[in-house]
């Protein structure tokens, strides 16, 4: 190194950076400049101190270099070079003096942090004292006033004590930050005893840099988002919507087509029971005769009950009204479900519906699909969400209009599947089989990967086809689905075939990453759709209408 006798190091390459040194930038100086001409620009006075050496890189020759270019400042340890770019345009003490005030600027201001949390941590404890201090006079006070004897006073004293105290007081405090809120400052967070404050002090330090959590989504969202519970301000469009299912109810005869074609988009949350009843076919048309035919067949269902339900405890019944009540804890929402009013009428439903229906009998994953039909129906009677409602606090003419609505109407839905769940369960058997040759068809990818691994569709899609995908869709998403599947033709029973072949492929990413059996049944028995909604849902069914349109009604599209 040239004047190594006379001059110090400045710069090595590996140094750790130092906060207000220069960092060199390829390309900064243009036109390059010959660090020879600026020589005089380079001071040993004014030069730093050495940085901690890194590990040195392995040593390039210069002179080669230097042939070939002239502006290339990484040129292995001629620091006299590096030093010269640096100073072309910068002067070397003003550099200096810019770091040293940088660096004394901030000393001062963590002296002044540390004197403002000392000064904030002595007021605190001021306060505490006066509170505790006040509290004793208080005691006092009463002690004399009351004239109780010496220990009814001291058990006084040690409650009053309590309810001061600093670890108290700082839990009651503490509660409006139980919520994830990010902490601006120190002197906005509750503050406990001196001995615990910096303890505290770091731990709100960390939390301003913690991102908020993501607001939990209830089992039935807000109407805004899902259509099915809550009543926040309706967009414009949601509004003339609203108007144009009113129009159409409010006749004296109910266009069901039209219905349909406003229905397959979504249902608006006031009109989804009375829509749902007349799509079912549970309701006639004509406006006049809707109360008579509702009056007719509550009471015919609750004649069922008298005739059928004392039976379930008979030799011949006792195993299904077992099975029942084994299968109801295990639906969902739990909340709604472990009701003992709710638990009491879904077992009436099943029961009577299984007694009624012979040749199928109660088969699991019939249980599920009451709880749609019977959320919708609490709806006609209440606005909050239903997951935080107590059913039983219903009127019992209420609670009995629900029981009877909801069996009716899931009757409807399973006289159009009900080969799903006769012995073996053919209709099942056959609606796999057609999912399979479909996926095949329209995405091969994610068909031979679960070939690869022998996956079989059966052991996944049987209870999508059992549990119309209830199983793995929150509920909020299911009645928006099920809006559809009451407008389309055979909703239940073909045009679910589809949105279960779109469903599958929309997970194709995910699949196609699983390398082995094991990963993909669990990626597929435990699909992430927690956080899913309308938007969601409504781009299923969108390309399952496309499939369908495709394919219904070309069935060789299916064979290769």
């Amino acid at each position: 190194m040239s004047n190594e006798g006379n001059k110090k190091q400045f710069w090595k390459r590996n140094a750790a950076k130092v906060p207000g040194s220069i960092q060199h930038v390829y390309g900064a100086q243009h036109p390059p400049f010959d660090p020879l001409l600026h020589a005089n620009l380079i001071k040993a006075g004014n030069r730093l101190p050495p940085a901690t050496p890194g590990k040195p890189k392995k040593a390039t020759t210069f002179q080669e270099f230097e042939s070939i270019t002239s502006d290339a400042w990484d040129v292995g340890d001629d620091d006299d070079e590096l030093l010269a770019m640096a100073a072309k345009n910068l002067n070397i003490e003003v550099v200096m003096e810019t770091a040293n005030k940088v660096i004394e600027n901030h000393s001062k201001q963590q002296e002044r942090q540390r004197q403002d949390d000392a000064t904030e941590l002595e007021r605190t404890e001021e306060d505490t004292r006066e509170d505790v201090a006040e509290d004793e006079d208080e005691e006092e006070e009463e002690e004399e006033d009351e004239d109780v004897d010496d220990e009814e006073d001291e058990q006084v004293r040690v409650e009053k004590g309590d309810m001061t105290s600093p670890e108290v007081s700082f839990a009651s405090q503490s509660s409006p930050y139980a919520d994830s809120r990010l902490v601006k400052s120190k002197s906005e967070a509750p503050i406990g005893s001196p001995k615990e404050a910096a303890g505290e002090y770091a731990g709100l330090h960390r939390q301003r840099s913690l991102p908020h959590r993501p607001p939990i989504i209830p089992l039935v969202a807000r109407m805004a988002d899902q259509n099915t519970s809550g009543t926040p301000a309706m967009t414009e469009r949601e509004a003339s919507r609203l108007d144009k299912f009113k129009q159409l109810l409010a006749g004296p005869n109910t266009e069901l087509d039209e219905l349909r074609k406003l229905s397959w988009s979504g249902i608006p949350r006031q009109v989804r029971p009375i829509t749902w009843k007349l799509l079912s076919g549970y309701l006639p048309a004509n406006a006049e005769r809707r109360e008579s035919v509702l009056q007719r067949k509550r009471q015919e269902y609750f004649g069922f009950i008298q005739q059928y339900y004392d039976s379930r405890n008979d030799e011949n019944h006792q195993d299904t009204y077992r099975q029942i009540h084994i299968d109801i804890p295990r639906m969902s929402p739990d909340s709604l479900v472990l009701q003992p009013k709710v638990t009491e009428i879904f077992e009436r439903i099943l029961f009577i519906w299984a007694i009624r229906h012979p040749a199928s009998g109660y088969v699991q994953g019939i249980n599920d699909l009451v709880t749609p039909f019977f959320v919708v129906y609490v709806f006609e009677y209440i606005e909050e969400e239903v997951e935080n409602f107590d059913v039983s606090s219903l009127q019992e003419e209420a609670l009995r209009n629900i029981e009877a609505d909801s069996f009716w109407c899931m009757s409807k839905l399973l006289d159009g599947i009900q080969d799903n769940y006769t012995f073996a369960q053919p209709g099942i058997q056959k609606k796999v089989k057609a999912l399979e040759e479909l996926v095949s068809r329209i995405d091969e990818s994610v068909h031979r990967h679960m070939q690869q691994y022998e996956v079989e569709y059966l052991q996944f899609a049987f209870r999508w086809m059992n549990n119309l995908l209830m199983r793995e869709l929150p509920l909020r998403c299911t009645i928006r689905l099920w809006d559809t599947y009451q407008a389309e033709p055979e909703g239940f029973s073909h045009f679910h075939l589809y949105v279960c072949a779109a469903f599958l492929v929309r997970w194709r990413k995910e699949i196609l990453e699983e390398g082995d059996f094991q990963g993909l049944m669990i990626l597929l028995q435990n699909l992430p759709t927690m956080h899913w909604g309308n938007e969601e849902v409504s781009v299923l069914l969108a390309e399952a209408y496309r499939l369908k349109f495709a394919f219904a009604d070309a069935p060789n599209h299916y064979k290769r």
